[in-house]
């Protein structure tokens, strides 16, 4: 029986398996898409908010060549990371259930069978976009996730949503030739929290008409050829080639509920667990990055949840002894 399997091959799950490794424990990582999915499916250019220091872990230093790291450089140091620290994971392996046995957990795969004594479950949120549940969001031209702006050139172009990734990809096309680009966004104007660099860029290209948004606004329909928007004085229609719902993403509650994890009563779906040491409240079970804030996952971040890794795996080897005897 393994002492761990550790769910999710992203920084915080190798983290955590760097952290069992050091501490001689038998451990696997799980992953159901490639290493740090999350982190390959960010757009192409994309920078970091954080700097590369904040990003390392293992000890191992991330050099970039600029203070924001790209997507390609984080790629390129998690997979040294994995490379040198000869971490166990496996990918493109997704789980199809988990039952809990009298002592320790039984993992069915889509590859093989795992018998474990505890569990992390470090998943991210990157998987499982917000729907818009509108009519024709089924349709191709519908995308919940932004990689390029090549494919967008020459086209009328939607963007629904404000934060950062709205703000990045509605910058980039319209500046890779994008016919028209549109944002329709729910708020009276861009918040706060976008970074700061690209704050001021997009309420000037708005200010000056480059980039075309409408404030306090959602989208009623997708057609083939146009969308149907809803503003505080009218609903109206413009051509449309393609959307960009760039809605948000969730946790993968469904995996955390099929444990018997317990959330809290608030608005954001926490879940249960321990502060000092991770562990929700089925015991064995540990919750480590972005899925312990729920549905607030601007909570938790690479750089404020490496801590998890240690805390976990501190309690694990403290808790072993008593499996064993139990």
């Amino acid at each position: 029986m393994i002492d761990v399997i550790i769910i999710g091959a992203g920084p915080i799950g190798m983290a955590c398996a760097i952290s069992a490794k050091e501490n001689g424990l038998n451990y696997v990582v799980i992953e159901k898409g490639t290493l740090v999915n999350s982190l390959f499916n960010y757009p192409l250019n994309m920078s970091f908010f954080s700097t590369s220091d904040r990003l390392e872990i293992g000890n191992i230093p991330f050099i970039s060549q600029q203070p924001k790291p790209t997507r390609a450089e984080a790629l390129e140091y998690y997979r040294r990371v994995a490379s040198s620290k000869k971490l166990k994971i496996k990918l493109y392996e997704e789980i199809i259930s988990i039952s809990k046995l009298k002592k320790g957990f039984k993992l069915k795969t889509i590859k093989s069978d795992y018998s474990t004594k505890t569990i992390i479950i470090a998943t991210g949120f990157y998987d499982f976009p917000y729907l818009l549940n509108i009519p024709g969001e089924k349709l191709s031209k519908v995308k919940h996730y932004y990689s390029e702006p090549h494919p967008y050139f020459g086209m009328d172009l939607a963007i629904v949503g404000s934060a950062n990734s709205a703000v990045d990809a509605a910058l980039e096309t319209y500046r890779k030739g994008a016919k028209s680009v549109t944002m329709i966004i729910r708020e009276k104007e861009i918040g706060d929290n976008v970074k700061y660099w690209a704050r001021p860029d997009i309420i000037n290209r708005i200010k000056e008409g480059s980039i075309i948004a409408y404030f306090e606004s959602n989208l009623k329909k997708i057609n083939t050829d146009s969308i149907l928007i809803k503003s505080p004085n009218k609903e109206f229609s413009i051509k449309n080639d393609f959307v960009l719902a760039m809605t948000g993403y969730q946790p993968n509650f469904a995996l955390v509920e099929s444990l018997g994890v317990k959330f809290k009563n608030d608005i954001y779906k926490t879940p249960v667990y321990n502060l000092q040491n991770m562990e929700s409240n089925i015991k064995g079970v540990y919750l480590a990055g972005v899925v312990c804030g729920g549905l607030k996952t601007n909570k938790w971040f690479i750089e404020n949840s490496r801590e998890h890794a240690p805390k976990i795996i501190n309690n694990i080897v403290s808790e072993l002894d008593k499996f064993s005897q139990g």
